[in-house]
């Protein structure tokens, strides 16, 4: 890792793209050098900067966070992400971690918290805001063992519970339409659930959403 740790932000917002460069480069240790403002143009950016730290935003036009997140960690596994959000939901939280985020830093978190963040990524810890780190410390993170689920399987029954359509989920997953309801499919094969009133329900007693 260079002297400084090199950080390339990707927000769909250019005035906090902006904010969040004058920012950080006024830190000794901290250089951004580079930004995207969605989620195609970031994963064709990263490779060629080799930043030590990606600053994602959870809610991005086209590719949201999550799957840019997903595609980050195949494409360069070693990478840190630390994912940046004004949302504090468990769903959301949930979503980042499990995908491989280093970290997750709610946006009026302010610049301290967030270079204690970028520094904690690049040293292989794991950063998370104080009141997201209610939600680990009391379990809701579950180890999983059991679960019948794949771990796409469990993220589209997430968004099913949460209201999305088929459509909307494909959106926001960037996955085809049909392929969302193969996966509903098998989700309701696997936990011999018919109706998708039935699957809000498995999720809202398995504690994957709460009511």
């Amino acid at each position: 890792m260079s002297a400084k740790i090199r950080v390339v932000l990707v927000d769909d917002h250019k005035l906090v793209r902006e904010g969040l460069r004058a920012l950080l480069s006024a830190q000794d240790d901290i250089e951004v050098v580079g930004d995207a403002e969605e989620g195609e143009a970031a994963l064709a950016l990263i490779p060629q900067l080799a930043p030590d730290v990606v600053l994602l935003d959870a809610s991005l036009p086209g590719l949201d966070g999550i799957e840019v997140l997903r595609r980050l960690r195949a494409q360069s596994p070693e990478l840190p992400v630390l994912m940046l959000s004004m949302h504090d939901d468990p769903l959301t939280v949930d979503r980042a971690l499990r995908a491989g985020a280093r970290g997750y830093v709610l946006k009026g978190a302010g610049v301290d918290a967030l270079c204690e963040a970028l520094r904690a990524a690049t040293r292989g810890e794991v950063y998370l805001s104080p009141s997201i780190s209610d939600y680990v410390l009391q379990g809701y993170l579950r180890s999983g063992e059991g679960d019948p689920l794949s771990p796409r399987e469990r993220e589209v029954l997430l968004l099913i519970a949460e209201g999305f359509t088929g459509r909307e989920i494909a959106e926001r997953l960037g996955l085809k339409p049909k392929t969302v309801e193969n996966h509903r499919g098998r989700l309701m094969e696997k936990l011999h659930i018919h109706t998708t009133a039935g699957l809000v329900r498995y999720a809202l007693k398995v504690g994957l959403v709460t009511d």
